[in-house]
């Protein structure tokens, strides 16, 4: 049996270059925490796309240009109290102006 858990999985993408600094303000506003341990995560490298349109103020690559960026998807699990400071947190470090952040909710077996 299945029942909502208290933790949801948060996942971010963010190029390579800047993953460390993302993880590490994860692990010190609380993410990632896994009975005796904190810093938890795990990652995958991707390929990011995308084309700024005209009003946008791109990090990396120009208006109008189709860009690719290697990203890596980072994902921890975190509390839901905590959910709101982490995002907050990882969007003032962020360098991308829409960062593609994902909060997938959780179940534990009963």
């Amino acid at each position: 049996m299945l029942k909502p858990s208290n933790f949801v999985k948060i996942q971010i993408s963010v190029p390579v270059k800047d993953a460390e600094k993302i993880r590490q303000i994860l692990g010190r506003t609380g993410a990632g925490k896994q009975g005796n341990y904190e810093f938890c995560s795990g990652s995958i490298i991707q390929v990011g796309r995308f084309k700024p349109l005209k009003d946008a103020r791109p990090a990396m690559g120009k208006i109008g240009k189709l860009e690719k960026v290697k990203e890596e998807v980072i994902q921890v699990i975190c509390h839901k109290n905590l959910v709101k400071k982490v995002i907050n947190e990882v969007k003032k470090v962020h360098p991308y102006e829409e960062p593609a952040i994902d909060i997938i909710p959780r179940y534990d077996i009963v």
